[in-house]
């Protein structure tokens, strides 16, 4: 049992829609303080209950992810306000600031004078598989 405030070392393997997404493998564990919010919440929940050495599959609904596709986060804006728009294409990850606070988006479309920018997270409306396996707790 992980309580609130623990130091926790895990190896994961996140797959989505049948793809690695990302893998601490070759990397080292991550690690995060329990009940702190550093990771997404479905996964803190499943890791609660396990142990160090515990190792299993859990499935993650999107809503307890990276949460579904926001509409209002998909922006049109015009070419001229993008640096560099005529190099950019469709799938690409850009960066945007506003009042001090910078973002990334991901080009959804492109026309003569706008470009469809998505500011949900990459993986919002996707549900996650991680292979979990607890390597440290210091409680």
């Amino acid at each position: 049992m992980i309580n609130n405030g623990a130091k926790v070392k895990f190896d994961y393997t996140l797959t989505v829609d049948g793809k690695v997404e990302d893998t601490s493998a070759g990397r080292g564990p991550l690690e995060y303080t329990h009940g702190a919010g550093q990771i997404i919440v479905g996964l803190e929940e499943e890791l609660a209950t396990m142990n160090v050495g515990d190792k299993k599959t859990v499935h993650i609904k999107a809503e307890k992810a990276y949460g579904p596709v926001l509409q209002e986060a998909i922006k049109r804006v015009p070419k001229t306000a993008i640096n560099n728009a005529d190099q950019i294409k469709v799938g690409d990850m850009v960066g945007a600031s506003n009042a001090g606070h910078t973002f990334r988006a991901i080009v959804k479309e492109i026309t003569d004078t706008e470009i469809t920018l998505d500011f949900n997270h990459p993986l919002a409306g996707k549900d996650l598989t991680f292979d979990v396996e607890i390597k440290e707790i210091n409680n």
